[in-house]
Order: structure tokens, then sequence, then C-alpha cells
């Protein structure tokens, strides 16, 4: 029995109003039994005891007891039939109560089983803004969370499937290639072999370090450094590839600015993104600016190219994982992975600071800007 109640919350809801029905029921009748014979007496104009019996003699004081005794039984009477009928309301009124109070728990019990099962798009009614209304809108809006999220996990293996489709496939066709004679055997074509088995490895990498950026796995060693040094270390990194389309890189750098905190590889890492996506989206002879600026208590630095810039609609979805404004271009020449971003803005999240791009639009360069925290 215990079990049983300690399972439900409408029986133990019900109990408890039974309980408060009791305990008013048992005040009501421990006052009218000390209270009755004093009211008797106020209200009759003659002195009474408590035990029944007149302060006084004669026929009259036995009949005014006869009296108080017939009326003590007529009022007890009647109050246990009020208490009776008060209480069966009162047990009615609080079967509706419990049921009304448990309906939504219930709902919500059934629709939690049905997300359990893998049902997301299960949600509950939001009536009365008590507060089990307020759960109920926590419930839908965690039940929408779960929802987006497996959403997300559906197109991330489609697309890793999909990447990994491509370097694969073009590796088995080379191989088949080699197999049945059609291709030669000559070095170009280990070498297209060996460049798509390079491409895979990167892609794996490159999942690799979005895995754990996402998890917040990534170590970080913060400290205070100078971020104009950082952008000269990237600049030398790729000044091969800015030589290769004889682009030139500019650079805007204050003498004075503050120290920020940061960790160096992790940083380098986001410079060295941001400013190779600049250098391959530009043409050949464009240019490429890299500035920095204090910007009250975060420093900015911002990476602008001159290529084929970003059509407004693009914008918010560039530091999605995988995300392409050309879905024609290919990886050879495209840029790679497609996470690069995702991954700048997750390292730059991870030092409190902000990764944004700006663009006028197509043919007319993109800056893309992150701000990271001035050291104390």
């Amino acid at each position: 029995m215990i079990i049983f109640i300690r399972r439900h919350l409408a029986v133990k809801l019900f109990i408890s109003y039974l309980a408060i029905i009791l305990v008013g029921a048992v005040i009501l009748f421990a006052a009218t039994r000390f209270t009755l014979p004093e009211a008797f007496n106020r209200h009759m104009g003659m002195g009474f005891a408590g035990t029944g019996m007149m302060q006084g003699a004669g026929t009259g004081g036995s009949g005014m007891a006869d009296l108080f005794t017939n009326f003590q039984a007529s009022f007890n009477e009647a109050l246990v039939l009020a208490m009776a009928a008060a209480g069966l309301a009162a047990v009615l009124v609080s079967l509706l109560l419990s049921r009304g109070v448990v309906a939504p728990v219930r709902l919500m019990t059934i629709a939690s089983q049905h997300i359990a099962d893998g049902h997301y798009s299960e949600r509950v009614q939001t009536g009365n803004p008590d507060e089990l209304g307020q759960l109920a809108h926590s419930f839908n809006q965690m039940a929408e969370n779960l929802e987006q999220v497996e959403l997300m996990r559906r197109h991330l293996i489609a697309d890793v499937s999909h990447e990994l489709r491509t370097p694969l496939t073009a590796i088995q066709g080379s191989m088949e290639g080699l197999l049945d004679g059609i291709l030669p055997a000559t070095p170009e074509t280990y070498q297209q072999i060996h460049q798509e088995a390079g491409r895979l490895a990167r892609l794996v990498d490159d999942l690799q370090e979005l895995s754990r950026v996402e998890a917040g796995a990534t170590p970080l060693e913060i400290r205070p450094a100078q971020i104009s040094n950082l952008i000269q270390t990237t600049i030398k990194r790729l000044d091969p590839q800015a030589r290769s389309k004889h682009i030139d890189i500019n650079t805007d750098l204050p003498d004075e600015l503050p120290l920020v905190l940061l960790d160096d590889a992790r940083i380098t890492q986001v410079l060295t993104n941001l400013v190779s996506n600049a250098l391959q989206y530009s043409p050949e002879g464009g240019g490429v600016r890299i500035s920095a600026r204090q910007v009250r208590d975060e420093v900015q630095v911002s990476v602008s190219d001159s290529g084929i810039g970003i059509p407004a609609e693009h914008i918010p979805h560039l530091f999605t994982r995988f995300y392409r404004v050309d879905k024609s271009r290919s990886r050879q020449s495209g840029g790679g992975s497609g996470i690069g971003l995702t991954i700048a803005r997750h390292l730059v999240e991870a030092h409190d600071g902000r990764i944004w791009v700006e663009s006028r639009g197509a043919g007319q360069g993109s800056t893309f800007s992150f701000s990271l925290p001035i050291s104390r």
C-alpha cells in the first residue's frame, strides 16, 4: 500500500486533501465541545456548569439540564450530518482537483516516453501560466532543442559521408583503371592517387579537430601575447601561396597594441585559416589586407580580400560546418574540407571572443574579423 502511494502523485494529493479535511473536522468537533456549554449558558441567561448540572436547586434546574442535554444531542447530530455532507463534497472536489493537477504531469510523462523512443516532434499543450504551464513550456523547449540536435546529427552524418565519398571514389576509380589497364602506370597517375589520399587524410584530421573544439576538449595555454607577432608569423608562412598568385599582403598594425589573452598556436591557426581563404578567393594580382585595432576592452583583427565576395543570404551560414557558397565548386578548387571556419569560430569563442564576416556582395570582396579580450 505504501509503495502504491509513493508511486502515484494523484493518490498523494488525495490523501493530503483528506488529511486537511480530517484535521478540520477534529478541530471543529473539539471547538464545539468546549464552547457549546458557555454559549448555551450565555444565551439562556442562566448559570450552567460544564458538567450539565444547573447552579441552583429545584425542578427548574433539572428541566434546564434536560433541555441542554437534548440541545447538545441535536447539535451533535446536525454537526455529524453536516460534516458527513461536507466530507463527501470535499472528497469529490479533491478527486477533481487532484486529477486536474496530475493530468498535465501524466501528459508530459507520456510525451517524454515518446521522445525517449526517438519521436522528437512530440509536444505538450501549455495552458495556464502557472508552474505546470511553465514546466510544459520548458519541456517543449527541451524537445525542440533535442529535435534540432538530432537534425544536426543527421546532417553531419550525411555531410561526412559525402565528403569522404569524394576522395574515396577518386582513389577507387584510379586503382580500377590501373588494374584494368585503362590508366597508365605513370608517376602522374600515382601522384593523383597520392593527392586524393592526402585530401582524405586532411579531412579526417579536420573532423577530429572539429570534434575536439565542439566538445570543448581542446587544451588552451592562454597567456598575454602581442597579436602583431602572430600576424607577421602567419604572413611569412603563407608568403609562398601569395607569391604564386602575385597577391600583395598589406598590414595596418598600430605601433602600440595592448597585449591580448590568447593561445599562440590556436590563434595562429585561426589567422592561417582566414588569410589562406582570402588568398584562395582573391584573383591573381589582387590584394589582401590585415589590420588590427583596439575597440574598448578588445582587440579586433580583420582580414580583407578583393575576391569574389559573399551574397548577403549566405553570410549567416558561413561558419556552419561543410557549408559552401558555391555548391558546384569542388573541394580541390573551392577551399579544403569546408569546416575550417567552423573550427575557427569555436577556437575564437573558446578565448571569450567573437568572429564575424562582412561583405558588400558578390564581386566586392569580404572581410573576416574576430576580437579577443585585452590582458589586464
